[in-house]
């Protein structure tokens, strides 16, 4: 079986196929990525803009990384950003990196106990991101830092505060080791 960075290859060099194939093997992947931050009503709309951004600048891509999985995310993220960008509803704030936060919305969707919700809602947003691709999106830290455009060491150092914090975390050491702490929350 061909790698991502195979199929971009052959895509650049016109097999319609190859790049067809990249989409069927991280669609999936892709599009729950863009359901947990944005919706599931925005991300069909905000899919197909990623692969045309792909496709667009698959002559960019850097070959030497066979997993293409990190830069499709890196690409849904400026998507995202984009896109929140542009709604009316969404304060902006230059000071920050990552300039928007959908968690209002995103934490009426996640599954799970509202400790959890509160703790990851309350990281900062350039930790909450990196918990949230190494955990939910099962990236490793280097691919993570890839997708984020920051060093290997920035995200390990992100990752590892953002575990600190959410042990520090006041109720969600009460609800992971009390068993009907879940059903109060």
């Amino acid at each position: 079986m061909a790698s991502d960075a195979e199929l971009i290859g052959c895509s650049l060099a016109g097999d319609d196929d190859a790049f067809v194939e990249l989409v069927r093997r991280h669609a999936p992947a892709v599009s729950a990525y863009l359901v947990r931050r944005a919706g599931r009503g925005h991300a069909e709309d905000l899919l197909g803009e990623v692969w045309v951004a792909a496709f667009v600048s698959r002559a960019s891509y850097d070959q030497t990384f066979p997993e293409a999985r990190p830069w499709l995310f890196g690409i849904a993220r400026n998507t995202l950003r984009a896109h929140w960008r542009t709604r009316a509803d969404v304060q902006l704030n230059p000071e920050m990196p990552v300039l928007l936060d959908p968690w209002p919305e995103v934490d009426e969707r996640i599954d799970g106990m509202a400790a959890l919700r509160r703790a990851i809602r309350d990281l900062p947003p350039d930790e909450r991101e990196i918990v949230l691709l190494v955990a939910w999106e099962q990236l490793s830290v280097a691919e993570a830092a890839r997708t984020l455009g920051i060093p290997a060491g920035t995200a390990r150092y992100r990752l590892h505060r953002a575990r600190l914090a959410l042990r520090a975390a006041p109720d969600l050491l009460k609800t992971l080791t009390e068993p009907n702490a879940v059903k109060e929350a």
